[in-house]
């Protein structure tokens, strides 16, 4: 009796991580159905490791339903763009992926170190780019305009929310934030583009 019962704990543990086994220094973040973690994991893992070679890939569900994480030794955007390739030959290899979004720093959920990595970021930012900041939280008490303002506070060039030439992203999850300086192209949306 005792055997059912420790074996069913277990069992939880294997499909319920707790926050401090997910990925700490993640670079990919996947977007799924609610309920669909799991084969989002062996979908994203089997891109990596069988389509793209990174035998050192490690996938992690997190807390927030419908996220998944993703750690490569690929450069995440040429990884997008690799993914990109799959997704126009064989739409099938995508079965639970609705988003895949390179991240280039994790940083502690503190308004100071997303003001110090965003401004490091935007340097990237050419004179006459124009960029977006796009805020994505779960699990946080910051509110998104505080976290706009320390993101964006120190950038010289034009704001512009609808057709920007780099996205400022900032993913909160919790106590870690992904940060991003991307081109609009750099967003892997399965969906939409499946639809093309």
């Amino acid at each position: 009796m005792s055997f059912k019962v420790k074996a069913k704990i277990t069992s939880l543990r294997l499909y319920l991580p707790r926050e401090l086994d997910v990925i700490c220094d993640f670079n990919l973040l996947a977007t799924t159905w609610r309920g669909n973690e799991r084969p989002m994991c062996n979908e994203l893992h089997f891109l990596l490791a069988e389509q793209l070679g990174d035998a050192e890939a490690q996938v992690s569900k997190t807390k927030v339903r419908g996220l998944i994480v993703g750690k490569t030794a690929l450069d995440p955007c040429t990884t997008i763009e690799k993914f990109r390739a799959i997704l126009k030959e064989r739409p099938y290899e995508f079965r639970y992926a609705l988003r895949i979004l390179p991240i280039e720093r994790v940083v502690p959920t503190d308004l100071k170190e997303i003001k110090r990595v965003t401004s490091e970021l935007a340097t990237r930012i050419g004179e006459n780019e124009t960029f977006r900041v796009t805020v994505e939280k779960r699990f946080t008490t910051l509110h998104s305009k505080d976290i706009i303002e320390a993101a964006a506070g120190d950038i010289k060039q034009k704001a512009d929310l609808e057709n920007p030439d780099k996205i400022l992203l900032i993913e909160v999850l919790g106590s870690l934030t992904g940060v991003s300086l991307l081109k609009p192209s750099d967003i892997l949306a399965v969906v939409k583009e499946k639809m093309l």
